[in-house]
């Protein structure tokens, strides 16, 4: 049977210590870059090893990119040879924010072509809330060779395909929160609204009470009504492409083709003034 894409914090204790299983720390702030990694020196699941989403999820910002660029693949390939990542490695990424950073290693996962990948549902508070026990130690797994990366290109779109699939009523999802998408407030980027014919669905909508995500019967009715289909043709994206793969992933928890990526997002598509606004409703 093959793995879903989300894993229980019950179900993965019982993994135990499997030489075959890297277990990822994904927690990350945007206005405070280190907390993640200081969150994760007073205490992490047993085993885990730290993704820092500026210097290991990340390539250098340039002009024209947007604020969390995707790396070289070589480069994510040596980060995930120093983390003792193979290619029948099981990957479990988690976070404090219901799955908004980690689902960033797992589409990234699958963009090299790694199979085996899954997130904790509900992350580290739905570990503790199971009474599971945390550490301080730190791990230190043997290095495997450097991930022999099979670049899986047909998962991202480009700005050009962005106004390509605008063009041919194919879905373009922003999953930023309702404010920031209508241009009423917007905290990081200097340019306020969202691309002209895109579709407003916040990664939070993704999401029951307690952090967890919906059933995926739940989840493919409000996707599916938003023109997810067959096709898998539709793009995801955000701020900086990073909450995108939250929606993502809660396509392929439904059941339903993954949507691409666009990487660059609203902070690269606000990168050339001459790109179309909208503000409100439109």
């Amino acid at each position: 049977m093959s793995e879903t894409p989300l894993i229980a914090p019950a179900e993965l204790s019982a993994l135990g210590a499997d030489a075959r299983l890297c277990v990822v720390d994904c927690r990350f702030v945007l206005s405070d870059p280190d907390a993640g990694r200081r969150a994760f020196g007073e205490g992490h699941l047993p085993g885990a090893v730290y993704a820092h989403l500026d210097d290991d999820l990340a390539g250098p910002v340039t002009p024209l990119s947007g604020r969390h660029p995707l790396p070289d693949p070589d480069d994510f390939a040596a980060v995930l040879g120093a983390w003792g990542i193979r290619p029948d490695t099981l990957v479990v990424a988690y976070d404090d924010a219901s799955g908004a950073l980690a689902s960033r290693l797992w589409w990234m996962l699958g963009w090299v072509g790694h199979g085996r990948r899954r997130v904790l549902d509900g992350g580290i508070d739905a570990w503790r809330a199971a009474g599971l026990p945390l550490t301080t130690a730190v791990p230190s797994p043997p290095r495997a060779p450097a991930y022999p990366v099979r670049l899986q290109t047909q998962r991202v779109a480009g700005t050009e395909a962005v106004i390509e699939a605008l063009a041919a009523a194919i879905p373009v999802l922003d999953a930023r929160s309702r404010d920031r998408f209508l241009g009423r407030q917007e905290p990081i980027d200097p340019v306020a609204g969202h691309i002209p014919g895109s579709l407003n669905h916040p990664f939070s909508a993704n999401l029951a009470d307690d952090g967890r995500f919906l059933p995926a019967a739940e989840l493919s009715a409000r996707l599916a009504g938003l023109g997810l289909g067959e096709d898998g043709n539709a793009v995801s994206l955000c701020g900086s492409g990073v909450t995108a793969c939250h929606t993502i992933l809660a396509a392929a928890v439904a059941g339903l083709p993954e949507p691409r990526l666009y990487p660059g997002s609203w902070s690269e598509w606000i990168r050339d003034p001459d790109r179309p606004v909208a503000t409100g409703q439109d």
